[in-house]
């Protein structure tokens, strides 16, 4: 793996222009435009955010049959968010504390473990989301042609 900046895929350079004027690699690899199945291993949280969004991934022509295990990823840590919160309004209701701090055998207090788990869970789940274009900063980093028609720069001078 190289170091520095993540490549953009030779399908969206072409599709943007190829701005840069380089020479495209003809060695990428190319996968089959199909859905990916849930592996059987998603709770059942994780399968609902996995129904909801592979719709919408699939047409925006983001997700192959070979993303399905980072898509699951994604899911997953979605799922560990959602539950973390979960159990932490639980304490909130159930204790009538703040949730934020947990007062350990000596006294001390300290940050409430399920808080760091939710934290951890919520940036996995936005480094994952980013790989699919999900929240507005990737998607303006990403540019896709649906229709697979290339656009004509020059349609705006037609008569």
């Amino acid at each position: 793996m190289k170091p520095g900046r993540k490549p953009k895929p030779t399908a969206l350079k072409i599709i943007s222009g190829n701005a840069g004027k380089r020479k495209l690699p003809n060695d990428e690899p190319v996968f089959k435009h199909a859905k990916p199945k849930p592996p059987p291993f998603l709770n059942a949280e994780a399968l609902q955010e996995w129904h909801e969004k592979i719709d919408i991934l699939f047409a925006a022509g983001v997700l192959t049959e070979i993303d399905g295990t980072l898509f699951a990823a994604y899911c997953d840590s979605y799922a560990t968010w959602a539950q973390a919160k979960n159990e932490l309004e639980k304490l909130r209701e159930e204790e009538n504390i703040n949730g934020l701090l947990h007062e350990t055998r000596d006294g001390n207090f300290i940050q409430q473990p399920l808080l760091g788990i939710a934290n951890k869970a919520k940036a996995d789940m936005v480094r994952y989301a980013t790989e699919f274009g999900m929240g507005a900063s990737a998607r303006a980093r990403i540019s896709i042609n649906p229709s697979g028609k290339k656009e004509n720069p020059f349609a705006q001078f037609d008569d």
